[in-house]
């Protein structure tokens, strides 16, 4: 088991930035992928950013030049560094974990309890 713990969440402005954390513990593998979604009201959950074990990483078009994911020293962080907000931002973000090399939309083995962002006009 993995258990994930997620941290950074909050209420921001327009054009602000947030940064998101998630650490995680139990039976990881050397070679791990981890990775954000969100999910916002009514919508699906989607993912947003990911990190591959060779650190790699990837982006949906909508943020990226914003948004920044990035591993601590230890690979069993990720953080998310969220630059120039916008309300179309306001989710759930979820930390999303997999003891595999790649994160797969729909595959991933485990997740975080969510932290809620929320970007105002």
């Amino acid at each position: 088991q993995v258990q994930l713990v997620e941290s950074g969440g909050g209420l921001v402005q327009a054009g602000g930035s947030l940064r998101l954390s998630c650490a995680a513990s139990g039976s990881i593998l050397s070679t791990n992928a981890m990775g954000w979604y969100r999910q916002a009201p009514g919508g699906q959950r989607e993912l947003v950013a990911s990190i591959n074990s060779g650190g790699s990483t990837s982006y949906v078009d909508s943020v990226k030049g914003r948004f920044t994911i990035s591993r601590g020293n230890a690979k069993n962080t990720v953080y998310l560094q969220m630059n120039s907000l916008k309300p179309e931002d306001t989710a759930v973000y979820y930390c999303a974990f997999r003891n595999a090399p790649t994160i797969v939309p729909g595959l991933n083995d485990y997740w975080g309890q969510g932290t809620q962002v929320t970007v105002s006009s």
